[in-house]
């Protein structure tokens, strides 16, 4: 039986700053961002405490470059689809279409090398508490999520301000709930449900969702 190689904390020959974000970018999916300290990310990263200091500056610091960095294909794929929407003849998007333009980058995400680290460590942020981490989260997203509520308020005249803020907040739950990939649907259907499988969930996220915001 062949012995199974082992996998480095970082990636080789990555710079030092690129070592101290992937060494962060694990230790803060893996314990949460208060659970770490910026000594145990050098550490982790084989590198000395002046170099993060030199680098960064702090630890929120480390937070906010890591975060902006794997979130921006993100943005930008959302931004390109967003804008690409075809209107109908009374100037509405498609609320799937607008949808899709929404989730799909999202998702799209996962099947990247750094997608589903990255993925528990945007839950764990939409789960702690935290000013900074919420302010991260509003600089990175708040652009995209309010052309997205604009969007999905021309394709629902009708749907009262109040109801689609709340619909739309439902929905990032359920995405970012169907992108940490817990295992628990898998548990319960006994492996028939696999939400790896990132086509298949967007399709039902978008018709779930759909039903959602179409809702009397």
């Amino acid at each position: 039986m062949t012995a199974r190689k082992s996998v480095p904390a970082t990636e080789p020959l990555a710079t030092t700053p690129e070592r101290i974000l992937q060494a962060a970018e694990r230790l803060f999916s893996e314990r949460g961002i208060d659970g770490v300290s910026l000594r145990e990310i050098t550490t982790a990263a084989g590198v000395n405490s002046a170099s993060a200091h030199y680098h960064f500056g702090s630890k929120n610091a480390v937070l906010e470059t890591l975060f902006s960095l794997r979130a921006s294909p993100i943005i930008e794929r959302r931004e390109a689809m967003l804008s690409a929407l075809q209107l109908d003849r009374l100037g509405r998007p498609v609320l799937e279409d607008v949808l899709m333009a929404f989730l799909q980058p999202a998702l799209e995400l996962l099947n990247t090398p750094h997608g589903a680290t990255f993925t528990l460590l945007r839950a764990r942020m939409v789960l702690e508490s935290g000013d900074v981490k919420h302010q991260v989260l509003a600089r990175t997203f708040d652009r995209t999520n309010e052309k997205t509520l604009k969007l999905l308020a021309k394709a629902l005249p009708k749907l009262p301000t109040k109801d689609l803020y709340w619909r739309f907040h439902f929905m990032l739950g359920t995405m970012v709930y169907t992108m940490a990939q817990p295992g628990r649907i898998e548990s319960v259907t006994k492996d028939k449900i696999k939400t790896s499988d990132t086509q298949a969930a967007l399709e039902q996220l978008i018709r779930y969702t759909a039903a959602g915001f179409r809702a009397p």
